[in-house]
């Protein structure tokens, strides 16, 4: 596959001469930034996580929250930006800290829509930690949304999947909401 020559191809669509001054290294550029933007696909969770898990007799809740990501949604190839807040209950092990953030930036680095990616955060933490329960809300702001169609520059998408715990007891969701300033 030739990325570079792809890119070459859209800005002559676009009516561009990818020989002028300003965009002769472009497609070379944009498929490389195209790739930085992709790299969760060449990760796995196994190798994010790297066993750090560690025992442990806490059974209260482990929140990491306003955790910055970007991705690209899959319907225009625009970014979204926005900040991810996980928390979950360990039963018997916690998670490195730094594992959650990367959890998130693995799955946010592939194209796909908000609601997915909220469920594969959730999903992957659960795995990992096999936790009484595991909740993940993400605002974000989709510049498919701002910079064309409707162009609306405040608006912000919010997503949340709950799963045991987080689901089961309006509590424990409660919990998290206040913690994470989502409720009051």
């Amino acid at each position: 596959m030739n990325l570079p020559q792809h890119y070459r191809e859209i800005l002559l669509g676009l009516g561009e001469d990818p020989q002028r001054e300003g965009l002769r290294d472009t497609p070379e550029r944009a498929a490389k930034a195209m790739q930085y933007l992709c790299h969760g696909y060449a990760q796995s969770l196994e190798e994010i996580v790297n066993g750090a898990l560690f025992a442990s007799s806490s059974d209260e809740m482990v929140i990491v929250r306003d955790i910055e990501l970007y991705s690209l949604c899959e319907h225009h190839l625009l970014p979204f930006i926005g900040k991810a807040h996980v928390a979950y209950i360990p039963t018997g092990k916690v998670l490195g800290l730094s594992k959650v953030a990367r959890i998130v930036d693995m799955y946010a680095r592939r194209l796909q829509i908000q609601e997915s990616l909220t469920r594969q955060i959730a999903e992957a933490i659960q795995s990992v930690t096999n936790a009484a329960g595991v909740a993940v809300v993400i605002e974000a702001q989709h510049m498919c949304m701002m910079m064309r169609g409707v162009e609306k520059q405040n608006s912000q998408m919010l997503t949340s999947v709950m799963l045991g715990a987080f689901r089961e007891s309006s509590n424990t969701r409660q919990e998290f909401l206040q913690l994470i300033g989502r409720s009051k």
